[in-house]
């Protein structure tokens, strides 16, 4: 069983992609190679013990110039630096000498880090059996005991299983990230709709009113036509304005509504006027609560526009307290009627999985004498920017 777990991890493992996007080299990468250069030619000048002595510290620059190479090409940097490694240990092994191995090349360990962090599943393997070669000879023809070849080899796997934890890490990052900007385009979409939404029942109702009043007001067909114009436009905008939203990702500032905009639904001059009374704690409500309110409010009172027959008024009652906050729209229409052509939408859904998607509670229902209430609760949420 355990087996078959490891054989399927490790061909999981196999057919990993190589990271997107490494990043370039930056002026730190030449300071690096600079210092490390400095240090393997200052330490092949001061020590006598070293074979081959101007060849050696000379070759053994290349794996310092590969570090450049080692986030954008990982295997390649890994052949160059123990190609050079390995060739000179076989040599020395050839001609029984000592290897010829500088100590400032412990700078080796940030390549199996840089080939397991950004280099393919395939790549990683193959790199890794290319850098145990040079362990492997150590360990037969320089055998320094058992401790020491156990130190080599954990020299090579920790930084290898860091650069794999940290790849691991940082996707799983991206998609957290994928996933809030997935939740926030949906929450673009819902704010496309209403706002659609809202308009275009504007528009409905200015034409209804129209039509209605022709025959005794010549003028009204004139008004209401006006309006009609002005509700297009204003939706032709906010369409424009959330649609280049969603193409770009990024929200602009003063797209999104919030509590300082409900006086513009009472502002709008149409039938019937709309009351706006706030009261409590209003303070501290997070931006995507407030932009909840103002969709909710919106939706609200525009189905009452629509639904409320002989309504001659509409409240909207917003009241905070230390933790929630509670919008309360009220109309005094006859509750009875529902006109049949216009019930079938998606407003009252649309509104109570607003609600939820914030935490809080939406109900809706005929009051007890004349009209219709909905009534909102949510928490007031983290006003931190």
């Amino acid at each position: 069983m355990l087996s078959i777990v490891l054989i399927n991890a490790l061909g999981s493992f196999w057919a990993e992609p190589r990271e997107p996007n490494p990043p370039r080299r930056v002026w730190r990468d030449w300071v690096l190679v600079g210092v490390l250069a400095a240090l393997v030619i200052a330490e092949g000048l001061t020590r006598d013990d070293i074979a081959w002595q101007p060849f050696s510290v000379t070759i053994q620059l290349v794996p310092i110039v590969a570090l450049l190479w080692r986030r954008t090409h990982p295997l390649a940097a890994v052949v160059a630096a123990w190609t050079v490694m390995v060739g000179l240990d076989i040599a020395a092994i050839a001609s029984g000498l000592d290897s010829s191995g500088l100590d400032t090349m412990v700078f080796l360990i940030v390549f199996p880090y840089a080939l397991f962090r950004w280099g393919s599943g395939r790549e990683a393997v193959i790199g890794l059996g290319i850098m145990s070669v040079g362990l492997v000879l150590n360990m037969v023809f320089y055998p320094d005991g058992a401790a020491l070849t156990g130190a080599m080899f954990a020299w090579l796997l920790f930084p290898a299983a860091l650069g794999t934890a940290v790849r691991f890490r940082a996707r799983a990052q991206d998609s957290a990230i994928a996933e809030v900007r997935l939740l926030e385009r949906e929450r673009l979409a819902r704010e496309l709709h209403d706002t659609v939404a809202h308009h275009v029942s504007a528009i409905a109702i200015q034409a209804e009113a129209g039509l209605a009043l022709a025959v005794s007001d010549p003028d009204a067909p004139t008004q209401a036509l006006r309006t009609i114009k002005s509700e297009a436009s204003r939706t032709l905008a906010e369409m424009r304005s959330i649609v280049g939203v969603l193409r770009r990702g990024d929200e602009e500032p003063g797209l999104r509504k919030g509590l300082a905009n409900l006086q513009e639904l009472a502002d709008d001059g149409r039938q019937p006027s709309i009351e706006l009374l706030t009261g409590g704690d209003l303070d501290g409500v997070a931006p995507p609560i407030q932009a909840a309110v103002f969709r909710i409010a919106q939706e609200a009172t525009t189905n009452a526009r629509r639904h409320a027959r002989r309504a001659t008024g509409i409240t909207v009652q917003v009241q905070g307290s230390a933790e929630n906050i509670e919008i309360a729209v009220t109309d005094d229409g006859d509750a009875s009627y529902v006109d049949p052509a216009t019930a079938s939408g998606f407003g009252l859904v649309g509104m109570t999985e607003r609600a939820s998607l914030h935490g809080g509670s939406l109900d809706a229902g005929p009051n007890p004498g004349r009209g219709w209430t909905v009534r909102a609760t949510m928490p007031k949420g983290d006003a931190s920017p």
